[in-house]
């Protein structure tokens, strides 16, 4: 008796079970929004390893504002200076998450994991978490504001 029990119980538990499964396999498709700001955080990520500086002018707002993973605050020309001088070696970029504030203003935050040169203080951080404001200004998603922060063990 116990092992019918047993049996009908599986036999119940597998629709379940997969069903499960099937709906956790799947992503969400992303948004229009959510495309867009992606590509546009991925575009200046591609354009510092390529030094496209135009492309980055475009990309950043004048008053563009940057607090490097070593805590300090840049701003667009400094950002231009450094991708000049410094290599950004290898990147990968994952687990993007977007948060519209308004119809104009929306926040990208992603991990990265990046190979380059951070001044004479040795290699950038390797594992790094982003956070970027991105404004639109005449019908275009420019960035306003990026935050870089070590990733660590915590204490």
């Amino acid at each position: 008796m116990k092992s019918l029990v047993a049996a009908i119980l599986t036999c119940l538990a597998i629709p379940c079970i997969a069903q499960m499964a099937s709906n956790t396999a799947r992503p969400k498709p992303l948004t229009e929004l959510e495309q867009t700001l992606i590509g546009q955080s991925e575009a200046v990520v591609r354009a510092q390893k390529a030094k496209d500086l135009e492309a980055l002018r475009r990309l950043l707002t004048e008053d563009f504002e940057r607090v490097g993973s070593e805590a300090a605050l840049h701003d667009k020309s400094d950002v231009l200076d450094d991708v000049r001088e410094d290599t950004l070696e290898d990147y990968r970029l994952y687990d993007f998450k977007v948060l519209p504030v308004d119809e104009n203003v929306a926040i990208v935050t992603y991990n990265a994991v990046i190979r380059m040169p951070e001044g004479d203080e040795g290699p950038a951080p390797r594992y790094q978490r982003f956070s970027d404001v991105w404004l639109k200004q005449a019908d275009q998603w420019r960035l306003r504001f990026q935050q870089a922060t070590a990733k660590r063990a915590v204490d």
